[in-house]
């Protein structure tokens, strides 16, 4: 789990260079049109997140406004502590199914107002993040699986404060966990909740330990939809299997590449694919994988002696062995 949350922030930084005139006046040379690189913004090329429609919710489309973290995938909607904003968005997914949701800290004071910066002590920050429990590393099935091995993995000068337990938010059962860092002075608090086969983790960091229980505190703010929503699809790990396939189509891709591929679909009450989403993909990728998956057919779901929707995950390209 840590590799692929230290994966995740190691992003290709592109840097664009024009050439000058020349130093005696000489008249440039005509060639490409280079454009500037706009400012606050990481560039990143190669495999990305994309979705065979824009209307479907998809677990990265959870927006920040001025006061609040909604996301309708999740059916979340949290209230954000007084003056915090989030700067910079974050990464694509992970293809191991890792999501930066959001990353949120106090704004920087208004020059002239109040002056200078928020004591250090006072400042804090809080991210939120999903971890795909289909495409996961760390073969936990569920919060408390992924918090022990969080445990398990902290770095050997850390210090466990808070061991995990359990905890009633918005009507939703969390993982709640903290440790610390003594020789950095800084503290995390973790609360985990499942959301369809997604860990959906709420991570405060500060050196003060009274501003992360006023931070914890403002989770109870949260808004969520019941745990069992009837309007969801049935999320089922492994339903892409050889005894729910009626018809399978294999892409053929122009290129040869040597990444995973991992693919959410919904599949209809009729047993076609009616929505993909692609965590990490080449775009070549996906076309190939698109044009395949629309000739897939599926047993229907049942549910009650009714055929209902189901959401499931699928790795193409280079599968790693042993994966899913």
């Amino acid at each position: 789990m840590r590799s692929a949350r230290s994966r995740i922030y190691l992003l290709l930084v592109g840097f664009f260079v024009s050439s000058a005139a020349g130093a005696q006046g000489s008249v440039p040379q005509q060639g490409p049109v280079l454009q500037k690189v706009p400012e606050n913004v990481i560039l990143v090329k190669g495999a990305w997140s994309s979705a065979s429609d824009n209307v479907t919710p998809l677990p990265e489309g959870g927006k920040v406004s001025t006061d609040s973290y909604n996301s309708p995938y999740f059916g979340l909607t949290l209230p954000l502590p007084a003056g915090w904003i989030q700067k910079y968005e974050g990464p694509p997914p992970s293809d191991s199914g890792y999501y930066v949701l959001a990353q949120l800290r106090p704004a920087d004071p208004t020059p002239g107002q109040g002056g200078g910066r928020p004591r250090d002590h006072a400042r804090g920050t809080l991210l939120i993040a999903a971890q795909d429990m289909f495409f996961t590393t760390t073969h936990a099935t569920g919060p408390l699986e992924l918090i022990n091995y969080t445990r398990d993995h902290l770095q050997a000068d850390y210090r466990i404060e808070r061991p995990p337990s359990n905890i009633t938010i918005a009507g939703r059962d969390f993982v709640r966990f903290g440790y610390v860092s003594p020789v950095a002075g800084l503290h995390w608090t973790f609360f985990a909740t499942q959301i369809r086969c997604h860990v959906v983790e709420f991570i405060f960091t500060s050196a003060d330990t009274q501003l992360l229980e006023n931070l914890a505190r403002n989770l109870g703010g949260l808004k969520s939809q019941p745990e069992i929503d009837a309007s969801e699809p049935v999320c089922i790990k492994g339903y892409a299997s050889a005894e729910n396939i009626l018809e399978r189509v294999d892409p053929v891709f122009s290129e040869r590449k040597y990444n995973q591929v991992p693919v959410r679909v919904i599949i209809d009450r009729e047993g076609k694919v009616k929505h993909i989403h692609f965590l990490s993909a080449f775009p070549t990728q996906s076309q190939a994988i698109s044009a395949a998956l629309s000739q897939w057919r599926f047993k229907p779901y049942l549910r009650n002696g009714q055929p209902v929707e189901v959401e499931t995950g699928m790795l193409f390209g280079h599968v790693p062995q042993g994966a899913l």
